[in-house]
């Protein structure tokens, strides 16, 4: 029987990459892309009723008399983007670090000067919550116009009880006046503040105590994550706040390994995390415990490449251990300064030797996984909540190789064109 109330059709679609198949993807399955040539898609309101070979899905729908059909044109189109990992919630940019860098001071001491996390709080902090949230808003639509659908946004730019539960009512309402999903994550213990630099034990009290029951009682948020590094937080005071994080009922996210050999990754995959992320010095001990969990990795090339270090994260050892591995921006001001996954991808690439079909189930069905959405988002497929990109390009192998650019053409979320960036970009 025809699927009728078809209410768009994208029809003439030269490469259509369904990502049909396992969630998430792990090993030989990352290259297993659900590729139709000649296909279309139709979508019924938010969900995708059927998506396949063309002249199958003409047979099996009917339009609906004011049914918006789109014409691919011959170029790609791929479920939208996922990015997993993103603070975007910020005023101040850190260009002056970014030069110091350059001239050869390193993230930690910029750090130690008082640069770094607590300068980004200091201005959070001083900074009027409606200028906070406009610049915020401008930061995801260039999200949205690069073909991403969804992001995690974490907070971590407060570091106190008032400025932490502002933060994350600022991603509550830009979640609901923004076409971009954004899954809010508490990141409390992102650095210790200013005003309690030498007393990190008591600065947990505040995060446990104090932000995490509002936070959880106002559900402001889906995830903890906590930033796992030498000369932040320890593997100790990791488990101290996560453990309550997890008693309250939140999935927990690690900034893991990124600096320095620590043992986060363990820790993330003997807690159940849903992600570990970063993993530039994951120990091979630590690949392995992330296999057995089925904690994803979300890897973070953009960090390592802005931040002008040599060594990534090794993408390739994850894959062929089993890990499931994911891709991100890393969007911030002060170590990833993108909006841009296409270039991520580029640099995933070049850097962290994955495949353009890696690459992008990196950033759909296991960036989903990353987020606890496998089985929403990620693949055009019957079912499935209808965010899809259209590509200016004939073969998905081009996202990597011309890179710098921004290769999407139209963006659809819940079933409406959001962008089009041949003619104004975002589409009111």
């Amino acid at each position: 029987m025809p699927q009728d109330n078809v209410t768009l059709l994208i029809e003439n679609i030269g490469q259509l990459i369904t990502m049909d198949g396992p969630v998430p993807r792990i090993g030989p399955e990352l290259s297993q892309l659900g590729l139709i040539d000649n296909g279309a898609v139709a979508i019924s309101d938010r969900q995708v009723v059927a998506a396949g070979d063309a002249d199958a899905v003409m047979q099996s729908i009917t339009l609906d008399d004011d049914a918006i059909v789109v014409d691919a044109d011959g170029a790609v189109v791929t479920p939208g983007f996922i990015d997993p990992h993103t603070h975007p919630v910020f005023a101040m940019t850190r260009e002056k670090e970014f030069e110091m860098r350059i001239q050869g001071k390193s993230y930690m001491e910029i750090a130690k000067a008082g640069g770094g996390i607590r300068a980004s709080v200091r201005d959070l902090r001083t900074t009027p919550r409606e200028i906070i949230t406009e610049k915020s808003r401008q930061r995801l639509d260039r999200i949205l116009m690069f073909g991403v659908t969804t992001i995690e946004a974490k907070s971590g730019y407060g570091l106190s009880t008032e400025s932490e539960i502002m933060t994350l009512e600022i991603i509550r309402d830009l979640n609901k006046s923004h076409p971009l999903d954004l899954v809010p994550t508490f990141l409390g213990a992102h650095e210790i503040p200013d005003e309690f630099q030498g007393r990190t034990d008591d600065y947990i009290d505040l995060v446990n105590n104090d932000m995490l029951p509002i936070v959880v009682r106002e559900r402001l948020a889906e995830f903890s994550d906590i930033f796992t590094e030498d000369g932040v937080f320890d593997i100790e005071q990791s488990r101290r706040v996560q453990q309550a994080a997890r008693e309250a009922g939140l999935a927990l996210k690690f900034h893991a390994d990124e600096l320095t050999s620590l043992g986060g990754a363990d820790l993330a995959a003997e807690m159940g995390a849903v992600s570990a992320d970063h993993l530039v010095y994951i120990s091979d001990a630590g690949i392995d415990a992330m296999a057995r969990a089925g904690t994803v990795a979300v890897l973070l090339p953009g960090t390592t490449f802005a931040l002008g270090h040599s060594q990534y994260a090794p993408a390739r050892k994850m894959i062929e251990a089993g890990v499931a591995v994911s891709l991100s921006t890393d969007c911030n001001p002060g170590s990833s300064y993108t909006e841009s996954l296409p270039l991520i991808i580029s640099l995933a690439a070049l850097q962290l030797k994955m495949t353009a079909a890696e690459s992008i189930s990196a950033v759909t069905v296991n960036a989903a996984c990353a987020i606890n959405r496998g089985g929403q988002l990620g693949q055009i497929i019957p079912g499935r909540q209808a965010d899809i990109t259209i590509w200016d390009i004939a073969d998905y192998r081009e996202l990597p190789y011309h890179y710098g650019i921004n290769p999407a053409r139209l963006v659809i979320k819940n079933g409406r064109v959001v962008v089009n960036n041949r003619l104004s970009g975002i589409v009111q």
